[in-house]
């Protein structure tokens, strides 16, 4: 074989991952509109573009590709019965936005315990408004996936005087980040525990809608939902429900069914919601680490050794977490 071919799908000509160039490739920069072309004859994808779906629309050119990277933990907008049956292979970016995810948890929580919400209100008003806060030690939060992301999350909080279980595909104890795991297919029966529900999982068939009427009226009437997860976890419509009729306290959702949020959904003004725009893991600097992350894979790739990040196609993420017997990446989640 010759030089090795590496399509790159970007959102837009000017989004380009840096230090690609230094690669021993051939790079065919693309967006969906000519991801066609530049796949027919090429060894490897680069999802830039990590959100496209656009991969399946051409997957009749793709006949040569041997790999395909995603720049995201989630790999549910790429998945499709023809890829997950094909010998693909396919990496994620596993590790990149663990930190940052659970930084902008821990900012959630503490935002929800101080009533930043209502200050911030205040301030714009120019009221003076004396008022007594919640302290974070020793509230609860329960993290619904036990992968990367869900591990880091559990230790920061933790370091803040959290306590915190898990939420999982297996029940277990002694569990080195969560303690105790629940079941999350009991999720109904075991959020009135929590004082702080987290999303953390990547979308699957078992996570789909997994938040509905039935977990949200088992949650405390002061609880915080914080979703980092993906929308389609949590039944929208049953979350405004709950809201409107007090049945949660707050929620910070930072993904939603579609994105960007329309600008008329009722979620932008619904009581004690906060919307940010799927940032969570998007902290200075963190296009360039990911494009090094893929370029240390490229290099194994042409030297033959094993890919890092490689996810098994039939779950939908990553199996394991190394040294941790019996801790897949989500549970019944499957979270990254």
């Amino acid at each position: 074989m010759g030089t090795p071919t590496i399509a790159v799908l970007c959102e837009n000509a000017t989004d380009r991952p840096p230090g690609l160039e230094e690669l021993p490739v051939e790079l065919r920069f693309c967006t969906a509109d000519d991801l066609s072309a530049a796949v027919r004859g090429a060894q490897a994808l680069l999802l830039w573009d990590f959100f496209s779906t656009a991969v399946r629309d051409v997957w009749d050119d793709a006949d040569s590709l041997e790999w395909i990277h995603v720049t995201a933990a989630g790999v549910d907008t790429l998945l499709f019965d023809a890829l997950r049956e094909s010998d693909v292979v396919v990496t994620n970016a596993h590790g990149v936005f663990d930190r940052p995810i659970a930084e902008y948890v821990l900012g959630a929580v503490i935002a929800h315990a101080k009533d930043s919400r209502a200050s911030f209100d205040l301030q714009r008003r120019h009221r003076w408004k004396h008022r007594e806060t919640r302290s974070v030690a020793g509230a609860r939060a329960l993290v619904v996936g036990t992968g990367g992301i869900g591990r880091e999350i559990a230790r920061l909080l933790r370091a803040a005087g959290l306590q915190v279980r898990g939420a999982g595909r297996t029940p277990r104890s002694g569990d080195p980040d969560f303690g105790e795991v629940v079941a999350s297919a009991d999720l109904a029966a075991e959020v009135g525990w929590c004082d702080h529900l987290v999303l953390a999982a990547p979308l699957t068939e078992a996570t789909r809608g997994l938040v509905g009427a039935a977990v949200l009226a088992a949650m405390k009437p002061d609880a915080h939902l914080v979703n980092v997860a993906r929308g389609p976890m949590v039944d929208e419509a049953a979350l405004l429900a709950a809201l409107d009729g007090g049945g949660i306290a707050a929620a910070t959702l930072d993904v939603f069914d579609r994105e960007p949020l329309p600008a008329d959904h009722p979620l932008w003004d619904a009581p004690g919601v906060t919307v940010t725009a799927h940032m969570s893991g998007d902290v200075v600097g963190w296009r360039d680490t990911l494009a090094a992350q893929f370029t240390a894979n490229v290099r194994r790739w042409l030297a033959g050794e094993p890919l890092h990040n490689v996810v098994d196609k039939r779950l939908g993420y990553i199996p394991g977490i190394p040294g941790i017997p019996g801790a897949g990446p989500g549970a019944s989640k499957g979270a990254q």
